[in-house]
């Protein structure tokens, strides 16, 4: 039988102004383990995108992110309508040291254009996508 619910997910790159460089996550488990990603998650239920945001980070970087300034970046919708993603960008002013859950097994901080490979196939589409990349390019400006 199909499923006609609608999956909210959320994910954010995390960018060091100091160093001018993302934080990247590499699966663990999963559809796309050995891949590298982003810190986000499901969205649940009756829970706001900004909310679920911070709960992820908080589960899979082992703490929260304070005073961080929240930029939008995209809002991708399947072709189907019954799934969204929202993808941000975070800055820090130092890189960290992230305390990893179940979920990832490995880290680093990178340029965007020295990233990591193989990508997650949905960080991949956003990065090469000419329009997000102006986005990041603007927000990196904005909040340096």
């Amino acid at each position: 039988m199909a499923t006609n619910y609608l999956k909210i997910n959320c994910g954010s790159f995390i960018y060091c102004t100091s160093t001018k460089r993302y934080l990247f996550l590499l699966r663990a488990q999963g559809r796309y383990a050995g891949t590298w990603g982003l810190v986000g998650g499901k969205i649940e239920y009756k829970e706001s995108v900004l909310h679920g945001l911070v709960r992820e980070i908080n589960e899979e970087l082992g703490g929260e992110i304070i005073d961080a300034k929240v930029l939008p970046i995209e809002k991708f919708t399947s072709d189907n309508g019954r799934f969204v993603y929202h993808t941000f960008l975070i800055k820090v002013e130092e890189e960290f040291t992230p305390v990893l859950n179940e979920e990832h097994r490995g880290w680093c901080w990178v340029t965007l254009e020295d990233h990591p490979k193989p990508l997650h196939p949905g960080v991949w589409r956003t990065i090469k996508f000419k329009a997000n990349q102006d986005k990041i390019k603007v927000h990196e400006k904005l909040i340096s």
